[in-house]
């Protein structure tokens, strides 16, 4: 599709919903008016009369499981659920086996997402106690950024060497992006229920190991580490009410030199759920409690909150059965995190214009992604047509991630998206997936 008029559509961009016509010509935008006609014949028409023109989604924190873990999920099968989900950039993590804590290792991850992305895609590399040579090589044109874990999580990489971690703060090339847990109180709560449980303890009490105080004095350490060396931070899925003073709305996004972002299932779920989703919702950090919900909902819509993010992290359905302990924590999101904030948007606790601001603009600024994340003349074609009032219900048989379950499982969205666009080529209509090409494109960063 070297030629793409989209006409008729309610654009979302930039804080305001306005009527019209985008022109894409070789994956670039380079037309948007009040009424375009096409101006040869060889051009794709899209009547979008009803429906909201987005720009893809960025998604800035997937596990994609490969290498390694591919019985989970793999780059192929998770950037197809992603598109289908309207997410058509994505960031994902260090956590792989073997994980992508040396440059070399880095490059065959970019290598296989050249051959088999659905989506456009970038990774981050990760930071562990004794790798700071690694970090300094990171060429941050090319690297979204440094992933730490500072609470243990998948993948056996936590950072808790005080000296080494002054050290990566200080030198980092690129931005860090920070798992936020506090390793000593989750032991111990941990220590504790095991000793009254064994293996099998509650799953409500998930939130009470992986407490709110854990959250907080990992988080309030990482930003004032940030703030002693200058460095540039970003708290990945703040879960927690307490967590939110750490951060302010006082400035712009692109003046601030710490961020934070929110997961769709900390807004969407709280400890309620737990009784019916069981280990389903078991995440690290955290579902908490509906206080905790609210108030993230409200710093997302008050700007001290700047990003939305999945977190997605598939395990099959076998592994997450399994009693507390042993059941890992994580799944898939990709695909129904847009048809759920539509959802937040219908019962009126956000709005269309901010979704887009936190989902596509903001993480296009945070980490400064080359001519994407904005519906502009210039700009790379990512988009999504999404349709407000076309129910579906989300079942087995129309969940794409390679896992074949979702949290969202018998769920009915009043929204659905109908067409995914990604660098200007149609990737997914109404539940189908066109034929795969190598169209996905490696995300650049101006910096």
């Amino acid at each position: 599709m070297k030629k793409v008029l989209i006409k008729n559509a309610k654009i979302v961009n930039e804080g305001k919903i306005t009527d019209g016509d985008v022109f894409v010509e070789d994956g670039i935008i380079v037309e948007i008016a009040e009424s375009i006609s096409a101006k040869s014949p060889d051009v794709n028409i899209f009547d979008a009369e009803g429906t909201y023109l987005l720009p893809g989604l960025i998604d800035d924190q997937v596990h994609f499981r490969e290498p390694g873990l591919t019985h989970k999920e793999s780059i192929e099968t998770g950037s197809r659920a992603a598109v289908a989900g309207g997410i058509t950039s994505f960031i994902e993590m260090p956590n792989t086996l073997p994980q992508t804590t040396t440059v070399e290792e880095l490059e065959k991850k970019f290598e296989i997402a050249s051959e088999t992305s659905y989506a456009n895609y970038s990774f981050m590399f990760g930071g562990t106690n004794d790798n700071l040579s690694e970090i300094e090589k990171i060429d941050p044109k090319t690297v979204a950024a440094l992933k730490l874990f500072l609470g243990s999580s998948t993948g056996n990489m936590l950072v808790d060497d005080e000296k080494v971690l002054e050290q990566i703060f200080k030198k980092s090339p690129v931005l860090i992006a920070v798992h936020c847990e506090d390793e000593a109180t989750i032991k111990k709560n941990l220590e504790e229920c095991i000793e009254r449980y064994g293996d099998d303890i509650p799953i409500e009490l998930h939130p009470k190991i992986r407490s709110a105080e854990a959250c907080y004095k990992s988080s309030s350490k990482a930003v004032a580490l940030a703030k002693k060396t200058g460095a540039r931070l970003h708290v990945f899925h703040v879960s927690t009410a307490k967590e939110l003073s750490l951060f302010s709305n006082k400035k712009a996004l692109k003046d601030k030199k710490i961020t934070a972002e929110v997961c769709i299932h900390h807004l969407w779920f709280n400890d309620s759920d737990y009784a019916k989703k069981g280990t389903m919702i078991k995440w690290n950090p955290a579902v908490k409690t509906k206080k905790d919900q609210e108030a993230l909902l409200e710093a997302l819509n008050d700007n001290r909150l700047d990003v939305l993010a999945t977190d997605h992290a598939p395990h099959t359905k076998e592994e997450k059965k399994n009693v507390y302990t042993k059941a890992p924590s994580g799944g898939p999101l990709v695909q129904h995190a847009l048809p759920a904030l539509l959802q937040m948007h219908h019962q009126g606790k956000i709005t269309l214009e901010k979704i887009v601001e936190k989902a596509c603009h903001n993480p296009a600024i945070l980490f400064q992604v080359e001519k994407r994340g904005f519906i502009r003349e210039g700009y790379k074609a990512d988009l999504v047509l999404v349709d407000l009032n076309s129910p579906w219900a989300v079942q087995p048989d129309n969940i794409y991630s390679k896992c074949q379950w979702s949290p969202f499982e018998g769920t009915t969205f009043k929204s659905r998206i109908t067409h995914t666009f990604v660098n200007g080529r149609l990737v997914y209509k109404n539940f189908k997936h066109t034929p795969f090409t190598q169209n996905a494109e490696r995300l650049s960063f101006d910096r």
